[in-house]
């Protein structure tokens, strides 16, 4: 039922009308977040487990009834709703680009019709969340970043399922107790400034901490003063621990100059004994915030952020789209096409798979080609460039090897390929990125990767363009 309503109307409209024709919908991105390169591709398992189990209560069903919009015959197929599609998709934690197809989905026109605005819903947000933390996590270097962003995320879902995201991307952790347990994510944070402000004073606050917690003792100091009490009162602590045979982990700055307090925290620490004391920055912080932090010089060995990266703040919207790519008639494939005003809205007709092309014999991709399904990439190979609004489109590509993206998940309810946990998807993220030129990764003007189409598939968008003018218009 979380769909919009037309989904509904149009899938009666197809029961009463040509209720036997398949659907074939491509889900994919125009616009990348950030005015970055490529997309983290996120949420699949999501969308699997959602189309397995899709239903309708009898409650649903007669609510459905009650908006006096649909036929008897299609509120019966809604009440024995059995999924019958096949589903193809590229794997989670792959670097996407626009216009290639991250997920295709067949079957009876009136269910994939259903399927639009849920399999968006979690795609879009996911890949959008996934894609924010890896540029996050790509400012941060080798240092943990973990997601603090449950209490500004929008709704529960949102924090839960973009923790997950998060940790795709990048993150190490999350502070989100329910996407640790659901997920696997180790769960972190410590206290807050309630837990100082609760005592009479800071230095007591940090002493019940730590008699609680002896060898979890990460203290916020920034309560009152960071270097005037906050640190000195933490190393009080820190040394009544050690001499207690305990390790204290650290300490947390959550406001104010962080560069220059984090030099004035990290002197003192190290001047007390305690070099292994780290640091973690919070408040506020997104890639621009970390990297210019760490230009700084700011000796800082962790990261907590929350707000702009479970909102992605700075570009909020993936805008996926779910555009019908062919229709199977009588077991022939008819491949559609939408034709807009807009060229940059032209889409791809027929189904299709995508192909990352590699410098032979190594692990350097260098372009993507999406390619009809059936089609065999010839050697040399005559290719367009996928972007409609591209100058000097075309071009041979001669030694080359080809990895396909997409692959088959979901045949009726039968899942086709493992669902790996989120660090799984994450080393798989890593390694990808690794593949790809380095200078599609960097945060500002990054390189753009090529995405193409084989001359086939052109030659088909083309001949679909012509048949959708008008007579006399050339």
């Amino acid at each position: 039922m979380l769909t919009d309503l037309y989904e509904f109307s149009m899938a009666n409209g197809y029961r009463q009308t040509i209720d036997q024709e398949q659907g074939i919908f491509d889900v994919f991105f125009r616009k990348i977040p950030d005015n970055g390169s490529f997309v983290i591709c996120a949420g699949l398992e999501q969308v699997v487990d959602i189309l397995r189990n899709f239903h309708f209560s009898k409650a649903d069903v007669n609510y459905l009834r009650s908006l006096k919009l649909f036929k008897e015959n299609f509120l019966d197929y809604l009440s024995d709703f059995h999924f019958d599609c096949q589903v193809s998709a590229i794997p989670e934690g792959t670097p996407v680009f626009p216009r290639e197809p991250l997920l295709t989905i067949q079957g009876p026109l009136l269910q994939t019709q259903l399927f639009e605005t849920i399999v968006l819903n979690i795609m879009n947000h996911q890949s959008l969340i996934a894609t924010k933390a890896r540029r996050i996590t790509f400012a941060a270097g080798d240092r943990p970043v973990m997601e603090f962003g449950a209490r500004r995320a929008q709704g529960p879902d949102s924090a839960t399922f973009g923790a997950r995201a998060a940790v795709i991307g990048g993150c190490t952790s999350t502070s989100n107790v329910l996407a640790a347990e659901k997920f696997g994510i180790p769960a972190a944070g410590t206290m807050a400034h309630a837990w100082v402000e609760a005592f009479p004073d800071e230095l007591t606050a940090f002493e019940k901490w730590a008699a609680v917690y002896p060898d979890n003792a990460s203290l916020l100091v920034d309560t009152y003063d960071v270097l005037k009490s906050g640190v000195p009162n933490a190393i009080k602590v820190f040394t009544e621990l050690k001499r207690a045979g305990h390790k204290p982990v650290g300490i947390r700055i959550d406001s104010g100059d962080i560069t220059q307090l984090a030099r004035g925290a990290r002197k003192m620490l190290d001047d007390a004994g305690f070099p292994d004391a780290k640091i973690t920055a919070s408040n506020a912080l997104d890639e621009h915030v970390i990297q210019a932090l760490l230009n700084e010089g700011a000796p800082l060995d962790n990261f907590g952020v929350g707000e702009k990266l479970i909102t992605s703040q700075t570009s909020p919207v993936l805008s996926g789209v779910y555009k019908l790519a062919a229709i199977v008639s009588d077991g022939k494939v008819i491949p559609k096409i939408k034709v807009s005003a807009s060229r940059e809205k032209l889409t791809l007709p027929g189904k299709k798979q995508i192909y990352r092309l590699y410098k032979p014999n190594t692990n350097e991709a260098f372009a993507d080609v999406i390619a009809l399904s059936d089609e065999v990439l010839d050697r040399p190979m005559e290719v367009i460039k996928a972007d409609p609004l591209a100058v000097e489109r075309h071009q041979s590509i001669y030694n080359y090897d080809a990895k396909p993206l997409q692959e088959l998940v979901l045949d009726g309810k039968s899942v086709k390929t493992d669902q790996p946990n989120v660090f799984a998807i994450q080393k798989r993220a890593k390694q990808m990125l690794k593949e790809l030129p380095i200078a599609t990764q960097r945060l500002f003007n990054p390189d753009f990767y090529p995405v193409y189409m084989t001359s086939r598939l052109a030659a088909l968008q083309e001949k679909l363009i012509e048949a959708d003018k008008p007579a006399g218009v050339k």
